[in-house]
């Protein structure tokens, strides 16, 4: 089981739905972070893109430098630059840090974004294009020299000097949920990524990939994205859930409901219908231990396994064994809730021993 954590890159929250309590993502928090995941054991952490986030790839550059083992699961955007210089910067990175780059790539399902960007591509044409970026991608940072026509992307002769560490490349996150998006990721991704729902549907949907990587003679791993609300008692960690929430208004709900209805991603519209509007727990507990309430007011994934150490510990275990193999977790705020996650869980789970210091005898 490899277990990340999460960058705050656009800010940190205390509570949703409000700046009371919030933190600047600057740097010294940042650091504090990173100190915090290299030294408990965490083996990667995702720095998300967007345009309310700190650049992936500087803040990355930055926190390689203060950190010794963690690897840096960082966003790639295709078509807001080239390939090559991409596959440039990849290697760059790849080499100074000593092989600990991970990419992720985000293909964006907001228009308006999009546009800010310069993208005014419909859903399945940028999908069109990330299946061209990647082809071109993947090709130069095996040493090919690449002549590429294609109806989004050209180039003549284009190479890279610099090799990666690992090879034939760092690995490839995706986290496609249309059929587009599938296809896409069965053709370039190592790993694809999922967004919190009940096992029984996490289930189904690596059931459908994993056999559809096989008939392409593929093995695909996967990998899921939650956040965790973990503490001492089952009752301490479900307050802590309604505490979160607090300062989330139906005024709010609404204002995020209706932001997302204007969102073509397919994944993003499975994690708006899931609280239902609802701040009720009944309504909120989808399933045993897994809580939509953070997607009340937050893009992106919007579950929450809350429960006591051994709960979530049972609970990341009842995933692995439908075949996730990397969990992408976070919670509020986050260095906070990175020590109390390692600490609680980490001695739960097989092969991650937390590290923290002996009492001398």
């Amino acid at each position: 089981m490899n277990v990340f954590w999460f960058f705050p890159t656009a800010g940190d929250e205390r509570f949703l739905g409000t700046l009371e309590g919030a933190r600047k993502a600057d740097l010294p928090y940042l650091k504090q972070i990173a100190g915090a995941l290299d030294n408990l054991g965490y083996d990667g952490a995702l720095l998300p893109t967007g345009a309310n986030c700190e650049d992936a790839w500087i803040t990355a550059s930055m926190l390689a430098s203060v950190t010794n083992r963690l690897k840096f699961l960082v966003a790639l955007r295709p078509g807001l630059m080239s390939p090559t210089l991409s596959a440039r910067m990849a290697a760059t990175f790849d080499q100074l840090s000593g092989g600990r780059l991970l990419l992720n790539i985000v293909t964006g399902g907001n228009p308006a974004e999009q546009a800010g960007f310069g993208n005014y591509l419909d859903h399945d044409e940028r999908y069109e294009l990330t299946d061209e970026f990647l082809t071109i991608w993947r090709d130069v940072l095996q040493g090919k020299t690449v002549d590429f026509n294609g109806k989004h992307l050209s180039v003549s002769r284009a190479a890279v000097s610099e090799a990666a560490v690992q090879k034939p490349y760092p690995p490839l996150y995706f986290g496609g949920s249309s059929e587009a998006g599938k296809k896409v990721g069965l053709k370039h991704a190592d790993v694809h990524l999922l967004w919190g729902e009940p096992p029984a549907k996490i289930k189904k949907k690596v059931e459908e990939m994993r056999k559809r990587a096989k008939a392409e003679g593929k093995n695909l791993r996967f990998g899921l994205r939650l956040h965790v609300i973990v503490r001492e008692t089952e009752k301490a960690a479900w307050d802590a859930a309604d505490e979160l929430i607090q300062y989330v208004t139906e005024e709010t709900i609404e204002a995020y409901q209706k932001r997302f209805s204007l969102f073509d991603s397919t994944a993003q519209k499975t994690q708006s219908s899931l609280h239902g509007g609802s701040k009720q727990r009944k309504d909120l507990e989808i399933s045993p231990n897994l809580w939509a309430g953070v997607g009340l007011a937050r893009e992106g994934a919007g579950t929450a396994l809350v429960g006591d150490p051994d709960t979530v510990a049972a609970r990341l275990k009842e995933y692995e064994e439908i075949g996730i193999d990397t969990f992408i977790l976070s919670g509020y705020p986050h260095l906070e809730e990175a020590y109390r996650f390692a600490e609680l869980v980490f001695p739960k789970l097989k092969n991650k021993p937390v590290n923290v210091r002996e009492e001398a005898i």
